[in-house]
């Protein structure tokens, strides 16, 4: 089984009845449809004209204004931001600018209305809008007078452009004055600062020469004295304390030691350096003759030792004589440092004072210089902003005038109308389905089978007449055939015969349903009896243009014979009783042992009688009908009662006793409704040609009565 075929299927069949309700309403659609259309003719007939006036105006934004003293430089520019249009529309229909309008063109006096209220009808009559993909504003107006129309347009277009024009002037002559204010305090600010440099330079003895100045005595700088005195300290002090580092080292050595180090200093006077190396030599002579094996009386060695001990007395002189020297070195150092270290302190203050007022100097340069050239660039701007204001450009430029409009624009009759027939359809589809909602009457095979609980023998259609009377075979018969041949399968009992034809309420056609089925019937070899038992409103006998007037109550309140009352129609085994004298209680009559015999004899007699009754839900006498025969056949006009109703025609039926063999669906629109279609196709298909058809049985004249009425066999029909 394809499941996915399955809610195809479901929503196809919901379309079918979607479409069966359109097409069983579509008189109240048409009518809504109509009713719809005729009003949105009358409304757009009766809706005054108007004609619009149209002007197309470019709104630029806001022109930078450009220095010609600055390259690139802009000031007092309106970017065109995503609100730049919604913002201009609601400039043009501002309050102060289409006061503009009512004030130039007299609408107070032209409309008889005050200004406030001239202010609102204008609001109410201009539109604006963006049009696509440009720059550009249309202005459109929509009035009953065209010269109004076109006047308007082109005053709210000048308004407007008077009213952004005095606004960017306001803006422009603000920022000027502004201007002009700071350049005036910028001015007064600089020569504050030129008087301030002014008396640091006289103060502090500096002479200015723009970018460079210098002190006028020295003609150095500032800081070159204190760094030559600090320089000057350092290397004195670095001298006393080598001078004291050698003089240390000659208190720690003894005599030889001291002379081999006193040797070695590069000082002025040192004899130490020059004799030292002599006395040296004297002493290896002196060993040299030693070893030569002179003694120490030989006067060659006394010689030389009395040379040693004169020169070694020589270098103790020299050595003190040196650390004297040394020492004198010491105390002119130390006192050169001191006097080096004062000079050193005061070119320290004097440098720190100098540059002090150096610092004060060039803090007061800066500010002047920043301030004249601050001033200088608000003076350029001053003469710019005073140019551009001079030589600005127009920021709306009206392209198209607008004109007076010969044909109105609303009402717009073919969209008024085309819009009415969409809505009527609409509506009257939406009607159509909430009748359709509201409708709780049988359409259907399956509402019958579900509410009632019984089976539908037959699908009649609609506008069936009798079919004895139609010439040859009509294709309307095939619905009473399938009719009789479910009677005949659906009854439980072959001996259930007779059969009483009721319905609900009047004009559902029972009497037509109950003469064709007889007919047919009788075709099919049955020999048949219909009692025409409505005594409210008999009609079979007017299907057979016969005398009503001796029948079924002449023969219950008579001794009449069952011969006497029963006639025999021009149709071959089909018979007729007639209903008699209408009585006064029909019910009662009815209600006899009388007419349970009757039903009793003509069950043996013929092999199907058929009882027409009354409607059972507005008398008792199809009650009484039903309990007197074995099976009651009601028959329900399609989409005319109520289920509830059908419900109480079964009820009723049920309540005295009677056995509901099924029901009968008459007058169904099968062209309209296309689920009763089948129907239609089936028994077209099977109805015979007119070639197979005998002569047609001409209509009857006043009945006779039957010599016999014998009982056919009870064979089945098919």
């Amino acid at each position: 089984m394809n499941l996915s075929a399955q809610p195809q299927n479901e929503a196809a069949l919901h379309a079918v009845d979607y479409w069966q309700v359109i097409k069983n309403r579509y008189g109240i659609i048409l009518l809504t449809l109509l009713l719809v259309f005729m009003t949105a003719a009358v409304i757009t007939y009766v809706m005054p004209k108007k004609y619009q006036s149209s002007a197309t105006i470019e709104v630029k934004p806001r022109a930078p204004e450009m220095s010609p003293f600055e390259g690139g430089s802009s000031y007092g520019s309106t970017p065109m931001t995503p609100q730049f249009f919604g913002t201009e529309f609601e400039k043009i229909k501002s309050a102060k600018s289409l006061e503009k309008v009512v004030k130039s063109l007299e609408l107070t006096t032209k409309w008889g209305v005050d200004a406030d209220t001239a202010v609102q009808i204008l609001k109410g009559i201009v539109n604006t809008q963006n049009i696509r993909g440009t720059d550009l504003i249309s202005i459109t107006v929509r009035h009953t007078d065209k010269e109004d129309a076109r006047n308007v347009t082109a005053e709210v277009a000048r308004a407007y452009k008077e009213y952004r024009t005095e606004i960017e002037n306001h803006d422009a002559d603000r920022g000027l004055k502004e201007l002009n204010k700071a350049v005036q305090d910028q001015e007064d600010k600089v020569e504050e600062r030129r008087k301030l440099l002014a008396i640091i330079v006289r103060t502090k003895g500096i002479i200015y020469k723009g970018q460079d100045s210098f002190y006028g005595q020295s003609g150095v700088d500032e800081d070159q004295g204190a760094r030559t005195a600090l320089q000057t300290f350092n290397e004195l002090e670095q001298s006393k304390m080598q001078l004291e580092s050698q003089i240390n080292s000659l208190l720690k050595y003894n005599s030889d030691q001291l002379m081999v180090y006193a040797a070695g200093l590069d000082l002025p006077d040192n004899i130490i350096k020059t004799l030292l190396p002599q006395y040296q030599e004297a002493k290896r002579s002196l060993e040299s003759l030693k070893i030569n094996g002179l003694g120490e009386r030989h006067p060659t060695v006394l010689s030389a030792i009395d040379q040693i001990e004169r020169m070694k007395l020589q270098l103790d002189e020299g050595v003190v004589n040196l650390r004297a020297t040394l020492q004198a070195q010491l105390d002119m150092a130390t006192d050169r440092l001191k006097n080096v270290e004062v000079m050193k302190d005061d070119s320290r203050e004097e440098a720190i004072k100098r540059g002090l007022d150096a610092q004060d100097y060039v803090d007061a340069k800066r500010d002047f210089e920043t301030d004249q050239q601050l001033l200088q660039s608000l003076r350029l701007k001053q003469v710019g902003k005073t140019i551009a204001q001079k030589t600005i450009d127009e920021s709306i430029v009206v392209h198209e005038e607008p004109q007076i409009s010969q044909s109105p624009v609303s009402p717009n009759v073919t969209l008024n109308l085309v819009l009415g027939a969409v809505v009527g359809l609409i509506f009257g589809v939406g009607i159509a389905f909430f009748l359709e909602y509201l409708d709780t009457s049988v359409k259907s095979l399956e509402d019958v089978e579900r509410y009632l609980q019984v089976p539908v023998l037959a699908v009649i259609p609609k506008d069936v007449g009798v079919l004895y009377k139609q010439s040859g075979m009509s294709p309307d018969a095939e619905a009473y055939r399938i009719l009789r041949t479910n009677i005949e399968f659906n009854r439980k009992n072959p001996e259930d015969n007779a059969i009483t034809v009721v319905s609900g309420g009047a004009g559902e056609g029972k009497s037509t349903t109950l003469v064709n089925l007889a007919y047919i019937c009788a075709q099919g070899g049955y020999t048949t009896l219909m009692i025409d038992a409505d005594l409210r409103r008999p009609r079979l006998h007017t299907f057979f243009d016969i005398n009503n007037s001796v029948g079924l109550t002449n023969y219950l309140t008579t001794e009449l014979m069952l011969e006497d009352v029963i006639l025999q129609t021009p149709v071959d085994n089909l018979y007729f009783m007639p209903s008699g004298i209408l009585p006064a209680d029909a019910a009662g009559i009815l209600n006899s042992r009388r007419m349970s015999e009757l039903i009793q004899d003509v069950k043996q007699r013929f092999d199907l009688v058929l009882v027409d009754s009354p409607p059972i839900l507005g008398v008792s006498d199809a009650s009484v009908l039903a309990s007197e025969v074995d099976l009651t056949m009601i028959v329900v006009q399609h989409r005319k009662l109520p289920r509830n109703m059908l419900l109480r025609v079964k009820q009723a039926v049920e309540n005295v006793g009677g056995n509901v063999i099924g029901v009968v669906l008459n007058n169904v629109d099968v062209r309209s409704d296309s689920q009763y279609q089948y129907y239609t196709s089936y028994y077209t298909y099977y109805a015979p040609a007119e070639s197979q058809v005998g002569p047609a049985v001409g209509p009857p004249t006043a009945g006779t009565k039957p010599q016999a009425a014998p009982r056919g066999n009870d064979s089945e029909l098919y």
